[in-house]
């Protein structure tokens, strides 16, 4: 589920207009790298001191009202995220009640869970051109607006049809909000705070999935709309009293809304000169970088990133989260063990492990958190398959909904530590500058492709075999670390340049 590479890629020093899904053309990147120019470094060094960067160093030295306006544009903008998990978490904890008073099938209800999807890959190949055009602030507003009717929509809805109608809308709202947020969180903050504000929106997005599968096991599924609402009103909200991104705000050419806006951000007493000079001479710079073709990716410079880039995002869908995370609840009740109880536990795990993770990224290295990662998917699956075997042949009965429980916690345990944010930081790190927005495309396609699959299919595969199919993801989380341990690359600690040497080295 797709996340959290668009902050690495403004991290990494690079934002394309397709971020998001949204074609070839390049409108790189927003943010300049510190110490990018020769003449600047030294100047800046001196009068920083221990910073990389002039004005972001000095940063460290303002009192705490040149972080005021940071930390609360960041909240406001995290409400986005919220609401991206409390729209991807819904349907878990709501199926049997939508079943039951709608009159669903389970066909019908595979639309229902699967059609986010197709929502957010509009949404994603359309955000980056909205975000570039209207700006990152009226992006989030109109995501949230369109995300209130649908909601609306599910809340009233009497029929399937208007169930699709709702789930859609709120697909839109999710593919832009997945580009939009990030980008936004890392354009206003400093460099020093970037990566710590940046991890913000993935836990917000997987505390908003907690809370729908939490709140959802305790009130009906038309209550439940509330708990996707509230971060919507606050998002619409908070966003008259924060600045426009300024960096959105240069590339535009509005000098003095860019002026004024670095300066709130930055503190009223802020000398942001230097650090304007730099953002407007970086985006000056950006007019030299050749447009890049969707070609382009399959040229022998590009084809190994693009080959670990889409097989990480294959075999992350392969593994079955789409499955698990759309239909917890269904999954818990098949095997006996009480489908409220089941999404309250998942909820209660995925928040302090998803943070555990963002601690280890830096640490452990990219390949060994995909690898344990893997492994702990590849046991998940192979428990709650032997749950569901041991259950159609009658054998150990009291035995099945416990190896169900421990299976499923372990899938989402291992799945948050890995297997879901490190394809996304992997994937920001491996494309060189101007492939970064075009291969993002076509690997977040490729994403919410195999999320729509995954996610429709679900329900027929169990019908067809409950073990069967979490064989078959187990036996795609075994692939998935040889093909890590193959080709995957370490880049933990590498500069985006050593990156690239690494990669073209090994053509």
């Amino acid at each position: 589920m797709a996340i959290a590479r668009v902050a690495e890629d403004v991290e990494a020093g690079v934002v394309g207009a397709g971020g998001g899904g949204g074609g070839g053309e390049v409108t790189e990147p927003l943010l300049r790298r510190c110490g990018k120019g020769e003449d600047a470094g030294p100047k800046i060094r001196d009068e920083a001191e221990a910073s990389e960067c002039g004005s972001e160093g000095r940063l460290q030295a303002d009192d705490g009202g040149s972080l005021r306006m940071v930390l609360v544009s960041t909240a406001v903008a995290v409400c986005g995220s919220f609401e991206f998990g409390t729209c991807v978490g819904y349907s878990a904890p709501t199926q049997s009640g939508i079943i039951d008073e709608v009159g669903l099938s389970i066909s019908e209800f595979a639309i229902f869970g699967s059609i986010l999807t197709i929502g957010a890959m509009i949404g994603a190949v359309t955000s980056g051109r909205l975000a570039d055009f209207l700006g990152r602030k009226m992006t989030m507003r109109i995501s949230a607006t369109i995300c209130m009717f649908g909601w609306l929509s599910i809340h009233l809805a009497k029929s399937a049809i208007m169930l699709y109608f709702g789930r859609i809308l709120l697909g839109f709202s999710t593919g832009v909000l997945s580009y939009v947020v990030p980008v936004f969180i890392a354009e206003i903050a400093p460099k020093n705070l970037r990566g710590g504000l940046a991890t913000s929106n993935q836990l917000l997005i997987c505390s908003g999935s907690s809370a729908t599968y939490i709140i959802g096991a305790l009130v009906a599924w038309r209550n439940l709309v509330l708990v996707g609402l509230l971060p919507c009103v606050l998002l619409l909200g908070g966003l008259f009293f924060i600045p426009e991104s300024p960096r959105w705000l240069a590339n535009v050419g509005r000098e003095k809304e860019f002026h004024a806006s670095l300066q709130k951000l930055r503190g009223e007493d802020a000398d942001i000169s230097e650090e304007a000079i730099e953002i407007k001479e970086y985006i000056e710079s950006l007019r030299s970088f050749p447009k890049a073709r969707l070609e382009d990716l399959f040229l022998s410079k590009n084809i190994y990133a693009v080959i670990v880039g889409v097989g990480l995002m294959i075999f992350q869908q392969l593994g079955g989260i789409n499955g698990v995370g759309f239909y917890a609840s269904y999954i818990f009740s098949s095997a006996g063990f009480s489908g409220k109880l089941g999404a309250i536990l998942i909820g209660i795990i995925q928040i302090p492990i998803t943070l555990f993770g963002a601690i280890l990224m830096d640490r452990s290295g990219r390949r060994v958190l995909l690898m344990v990662s893997a492994s702990g998917t590849f046991l998940g699956c192979f428990l709650t398959g032997i749950s569901f075997y041991l259950k159609a042949q009658g054998l150990f009965p009291e035995w099945v909904p416990t190896l169900a429980l421990s299976g499923i916690l372990v899938y989402i345990g291992a799945y948050s530590i890995g297997m879901g944010p490190v394809p996304w930081v992997v994937m920001s790190e491996i494309f060189s500058i101007n492939m970064k927005a075009i291969g993002g495309s076509l690997v977040t396609l490729v994403s919410w492709l195999g999320s729509f699959a995954i996610s429709y299919s679900f329900s027929f595969l169990m019908d067809w075999s409950s073990a069967g199919t979490f064989f078959m993801f187990s036996a795609a989380s075994l692939v998935t670390i040889l093909f890590v341990a193959k080709l995957v690359p370490e880049t933990k600690g590498r500069t985006l340049e050593q990156i690239q040497d690494s990669l073209n080295s090994r053509r």
